[in-house]
């Protein structure tokens, strides 16, 4: 997917035309800590109208994320879609989990409560692995 800025002339090929740090208005690290690298995010079906007027508003990389994810996608499948760093991507995740465009689901702790492997998951790669 090409990023939105290609195609603009740049008198320093090495520099970006747009600095991360403009497109989050300032923001250089994530406001949420529950985004990881593979924590699943989805495009609100049918957003509210407020949620609705607000996507107006956004900035372009807001906008290509909800269309990204549609389908669920992984934190960092976005990224590297958006050709963006990860931190940068989960600034913009985040605020369309706050502002009820998206939501967010962590994935399964591979641990119990008690912090033992939960046995079920051992169990299922060691199936997997087997039928290799």
């Amino acid at each position: 997917m090409k990023h939105w800025t290609e195609g603009f002339d740049d008198d320093d090929a090495d520099e970006p035309l747009v600095r991360p740090y403009t497109i989050t208005s300032g923001r250089t690290t994530p406001e949420r800590d529950d985004l990881t690298l593979i924590t699943l995010v989805t495009a609100v079906p049918e957003l509210p109208a407020q949620a609705a007027r607000a996507v107006r508003g956004m900035q372009p990389e807001h906008r290509t994320i909800l269309g990204l994810c549609r389908d669920p996608k992984a934190v960092v499948e976005v990224a590297a879609e958006l050709g963006l760093p990860v931190s940068l991507t989960k600034i913009l995740i985040g605020d369309l989990v706050d502002g009820g465009q998206m939501w967010a689901r962590s994935p399964r702790p591979f641990t119990q409560p008690n912090g033992l492997p939960d046995m079920t998951i051992l169990e299922a790669v060691r199936d997997g692995l087997r039928k290799l």
